[in-house]
């Protein structure tokens, strides 16, 4: 079985070689950036195996040996590479805000109050404000908007 998968007259090299190729398609359809690492480990085991007539628990272990260290790689390569956007600020709604004039919906103390922002209301911080005053928002903390007077 070491030359040839049973029945199908297919070398396990070319097996490795198909896997490889359909795991890096994979990555074109699946989200994320992981099955690329792993297509790129059956490809070494393809070729290894063609070169050199591996046999099985030996094409097993060089796979999985390619694939911890692919997927280190990578992680280690992707972590910190520094990956421009041209909207920094897309997941950050706090930070999309500041600046923004908002309205008091419940006065503003020392424990904090309500602002209104578009069509929702978010808990702030800051100076004190009556209700229906205008507001700009100068940062966040978390979720809690801080603000000061207009």
């Amino acid at each position: 079985m070491d030359a040839w998968i049973a029945g199908s007259g297919i070398a396990p090299a070319w097996w490795w070689l198909i896997a490889a190729a359909l795991l890096a398609g994979a990555e074109i359809v699946a989200p994320g950036f992981f099955l690329i690492w792993l297509g790129g480990a059956a490809a070494i085991t393809g070729v290894a195996t063609l070169l050199l007539g591996l046999p099985d628990a030996a094409q097993f272990l060089l796979f999985a040996v390619a694939a911890m260290a692919l997927v280190l790689t990578g992680r280690r390569f992707f972590r910190y590479a520094d990956v421009a956007s041209a909207d920094p600020l897309l997941n950050d709604r706090a930070a999309r805000l500041i600046g923004q004039v908002v309205i008091v919906v419940e006065s503003i103390d020392d424990t904090g109050g309500r602002v209104r922002v578009g069509d929702g209301m978010w808990s702030a911080r800051g100076v004190h404000a009556a209700v229906g005053e205008r507001v700009r928002v100068i940062g966040a903390d978390g979720n809690v908007l801080r603000v000061e007077a207009v």
